[in-house]
């Protein structure tokens, strides 16, 4: 597959194109009809390939910037190039997969979360607090704990969507993961009651950050 050019990957993605999964991917704010499970099928037969995967992000079109991310070589990318396309990714799908699939993989991914975290944008701060929430989990060694839940008790309320969302996970990430801090952080959750309300089908977790926490240390334990 070595020689498959853009043309032939996006009539591919065309031909993919369902009006139902468009419908659905459009509630989430996703502005593309192609049923996720045969985009990974098409990367999966593509398998890594660095120059494709450039030249597709660089078409804007959410599909094939999703199949750029999959088939693309995370180490490769440059701290700015990965700044630059991370402000360039608007739609939700594609700036998850930039930060967990691409940013999380590369050498870069400290110093972006901290040029990421205090972003003026929203979105780009968003993705900041994603990366923050990782180590929160992965290598806590070096992170204010106490310091990031005075900034969410302060300013979570209040932020925009995205930035509420991840700000959320990152205060049930600390309550999971940190006993010593567990009663602060839902605390705080059930005091600004972010996400209280979300509805949440039978069987899952709610996003409501003391279910969350409650809920995985009941399972850890």
């Amino acid at each position: 597959m070595a020689d498959t050019t853009v043309a032939e990957v996006m009539a591919e993605l065309a031909a993919l194109e369902d009006p139902k999964a468009r419908a659905v991917n459009e509630k989430h704010g996703d502005d593309h009809g192609v049923n996720l499970g045969k985009l990974r099928a098409v990367a999966k037969r593509l398998k890594t390939q660095q120059d494709l995967a450039v030249e597709l992000w660089q078409t804007g079109d959410t599909a094939a910037r999703l199949l750029a991310l999959l088939i693309c070589r995370p180490k490769a990318f440059s701290r700015d190039e990965l700044d630059t396309m991370l402000r360039e990714a608007r739609r939700p799908k594609v700036h998850d997969w930039l930060v967990n699939y691409v940013v999380k993989k590369g050498p870069h991914a400290e110093e972006l979360r901290e040029t990421w975290f205090a972003d003026p944008d929203p979105v780009v701060a968003s993705a900041g607090w994603a990366l923050t929430t990782e180590r929160v989990a992965r290598k806590p060694e070096g992170l204010d704990l106490a310091g990031l839940l005075d900034i969410i008790e302060k300013e979570m309320k209040d932020a925009p969507e995205r930035l509420q969302w991840a700000m959320n996970h990152c205060l049930a990430q600390i309550g999971i993961e940190h006993p010593t801090l567990r009663a602060r952080a839902i605390d705080i959750g059930e005091r600004l009651e972010v996400l209280k309300d979300y509805p949440t089908p039978p069987n899952c977790t709610s996003p409501f950050a003391p279910s969350w926490i409650n809920e995985m240390v009941r399972r850890q334990g």
